[in-house]
């Protein structure tokens, strides 16, 4: 595990304790029992008045570490004896410890006081701050409650109102704010931290500051009523937001036990309650996704080779279209200078009004000050022609799917930019060495896919081909980071990974409508099981243009497993296009709520007439666990031939590609961690049995089939496949 504390104590009697676990200081287990036995130490010391907790180099405590969960969950917690008994962090250290010492203790917090950092903090007698130093506890995130006493402490140190806020959303808030709730007692300078802190625990020891234990306070709770009502109006919301989830109520549980018996009681519900959190699904699922997010710059080949990435500072973009123009609005944010090119005037304006559209949408949300909106709009520059390409870095082309027009555009490239110009497509879909076929600078291709409203989403897919040089991915991975994008390296293919693991989706959904299930119980029951929308308000959403497109792809690059259906083109010739047209799969109104449309009957039994296919009245009554398996589980399938052929180095990166892509649900862990919660031959059998029933559609793939007969994960490491990297 790794990390200490070290103590040292000053002429005027203060005793310094520093959490030292780099990079972020957090709590291992080697580090909570140093730090009781530094607490320990000044305690007993005859030469020690009072006691200041701080963290090295700036940061007082990103939190407990999470990688020593996976100990905890097995019930293990190494050789220290932390798990031994019940509470052992939060009233052996904290409670009987900290805050119980016969001497004052004072937090001196700069940087991060997260998770059990702050924990830490709130356990000493009074807290003093840096204004950029940020506290919170968002344990939540993980599936997990606050575990070293932070569902007691923190609401009756602001109140029950602001603490049910700062745990419910994992919020952190600056030091300027915690100083106004009473979260710290002083802000001051990085410089005069310490000085400060060593001043506050002397006068706390002479009386001159009040010695508070936070655990026994309680002035800031409510009476028992009123914080009654409180917790229930949190409950219901909680509910709303986050339906599939039980933390969050859990959590609501335990400040209530404290607020009702006492925070001693408090703090044990908390350790019990905290004990079956962590073995949870929920859990380990967002356990999963945390690391493997972290995992995805991790490239073997790519980034191992101690490769430096290049200074990239200009960057054109190519279209000033929805997507063009959200990949410039998340550049120009982040401090790269953009140039945006259009084909003619009028486009150009429309491109640079969308930019600028989506900056002053931030300045009302009060993101973006009008001085940054205007700095930031500064960078950007309009043109119509190439003459101001050759001083470029990087260029994303964001045109239209049509390969003949991206061709000639990357041909045009490679005889206006620099011989070190990155040249980047933000195709979705298709094969990038399609797209660069007309040139001779395929070492400098690469796929920058991003996704709709691309200044929003959270994922950038690098596709990189046999010939993309290393340095080009390391390039752009150093600029995925810097727009504040989770990138995903993936191989290339039809689709890459994020639309190709997810095509056969909508394919599951219009083939059970065509055989007698109903579109709005389909949305229904994918929405409950947590993806922000079924598949078919989703086609709205995106157009069905664009769906047409993606999935004329896939029909003609896997023809023997891709569904056909005529369902959507027959809509299309009644002018229906989706959200846009304000009629799809459902009507819309002016404010673009959706609501069912009894007309979409006609052109399914249209359809099903085209295909010949008749009704099946058991698909009318599918249950919410049928219509889930039967449209998710030929996405694990297809997500099981991604891996296989090696599109992606890693399983986990596919579970982020389809969080952060198409919205999975974060707490089932992604696509193939799900898959591996259900079991491969669980899965494989369901498959083979539908497709003997419906067809090559639902036929289990190879390696979908060799990890059922083993009874083995789908995620395990690959050795027999050859990357596409």
């Amino acid at each position: 595990m790794g990390g200490t504390t070290t103590i040292s104590v000053g002429s005027d009697g203060v005793a310094i304790i520093t959490i030292i676990n780099p990079p972020v200081n957090s709590l291992s287990f080697d580090v909570l029992n140093s730090l009781k036995e530094s607490f320990d130490q000044a305690v007993q010391r005859d030469d020690v008045k009072a006691i200041v907790v701080t963290g090295a180099k700036g940061k007082f405590s990103g939190g407990f570490d999470i990688s020593a969960f996976g100990a905890l969950q097995e019930g293990k917690a190494m050789t220290t004896g932390l798990a031994s008994k019940p509470g052992y962090v939060s009233i052996d250290i904290l409670s009987d410890t900290v805050e119980a010492a016969k001497k004052p203790s004072v937090a001196a917090i700069d940087g991060l006081a997260l998770g059990g950092g702050l924990e830490v903090a709130m356990a000493c007698h009074a807290r003093i701050a840096t204004s950029t130093a940020q506290l919170g506890l968002p344990e939540l995130q993980l599936g997990i409650i606050p575990g070293f006493g932070g569902t007691q402490r923190l609401p009756r140190l602001v109140g029950l109102a602001k603490a049910l806020e700062m745990m419910l959303t994992s919020k952190p808030v600056r030091g300027e704010e915690a100083h106004n709730l009473g979260l710290v007692d002083a802000i001051v300078p990085g410089d005069k931290l310490l000085e400060n802190a060593r001043q506050l625990a002397l006068d706390i020891l002479a009386r001159r500051k009040p010695w508070v234990s936070s655990l026994y306070r309680t002035d800031k709770i409510e009476p028992l009523g009123e914080a009654r009502e409180m917790l229930n109006f949190a409950r219901a919301q909680a509910r709303r937001q986050a339906p599939n989830l039980q933390h969050p109520q859990v959590c609501i549980d335990v400040i209530e036990e404290g607020v009702v018996s006492g925070p001693r009681a408090g703090l044990l519900k908390e350790y019990e309650e905290f004990q079956v959190l962590l073995r949870s699904d929920t859990c380990k699922s967002l356990i999963h996704v945390f690391f493997a997010q972290r995992g995805t710059t991790k490239v073997p080949g790519v980034t191992d080779l101690g490769l430096k990435p290049r200074q990239i500072k200009k960057v054109a973009i190519l279209g000033g279209g929805l997507m063009g123009s959200g990949i410039a609005t998340a550049l120009v944010l982040n401090g790269y200078e953009v140039v945006l090119k259009e084909v003619n005037q009028k486009f150009l304006d429309a491109g640079l009004g969308r930019v600028k559209a989506n900056l002053t949408s931030s300045v009302k949300k009060g993101k973006l000050t009008q001085e940054k909106f205007e700095k930031t709009m500064s960078r950007l520059k309009g043109v119509l022609d190439y003459e101001s390409f050759k001083d470029m870095d990087m260029v994303i082309e964001a045109v239209i799917e049509n390969v003949s027009l991206k061709q000639q555009i990357f041909s045009d490239l490679e005889k206006f930019c620099s011989p070190n110009c990155i040249l980047a497509s933000n195709t979705s879909t298709i094969d990038l060495n399609l797209i660069g076929e007309k040139t001779k600078s395929h070492d400098r291709i690469i796929g920058a896919h991003f996704f709709s409203p691309a200044h929003v989403m959270p994922l950038l897919e690098i596709v990189r081909t046999s010939k993309t040089s290393p340095q080009t991915v390391v390039d752009l991975l150093d600029v995925g980071k810097k727009i504040r994008k989770t990138p995903v390296v993936v191989g290339n293919c039809t689709g890459f990974a994020v639309n190709r693991m997810f095509f056969p989706y909508t394919q599951a959904a219009l083939l059970l409508v065509e055989r007698g299930a109903d579109i709005y119980k389909i949305d229904r029951a994918i929405t409950k099981f947590g993806m922000p929308m079924g598949p078919f308000r989703l086609c709205d959403l995106v157009g069905f243009g664009v769906a047409v497109a993606t999935g004329s792809q896939f029909v003609f690059n896997f023809p023997e497993r891709t569904y056909k259906s005529m369902l959507i083109p027959l809509m299309q010739e009644d002018k229906r296009a989706g959200e846009t047209t304000r009629k799809g799969f459902y009507l819309y109104n002016d404010r673009r709520k959706a609501s069912p449309d009894p007309e979409i009957k006609k052109y399914i039994e249209k359809s099903r007439e085209i295909s010949g296919i008749s009704v099946e009245p058991k698909f009318a009554k599918l249950s919410d666990k049928d219509i889930i398996e039967m449209v998710f589980f030929p996405v694990v399938n297809e997500a099981c031939r991604v891996y296989a052929e090696g599109i992606a180095v890693k399983a986990a990166d596919l579970d982020i590609a389809g969080v952060m892509g198409m919205g999975f649900p974060p707490y089932r862990g992604g696509i193939m961690f799900w898959g591996d919660s259900i079991g491969s031959k669980y899965i494989y059998e369901r498959l083979n049995e539908w497709s003997k029933m419906y067809g090559e559609f639902f036929k289990p793939c190879d390696y979908l089939a060799q990890r059922a007969a083993l009874g083995a994960p789908l995620s395990s490491p690959l050795d027999q496949a050859k990357s596409r990297l």
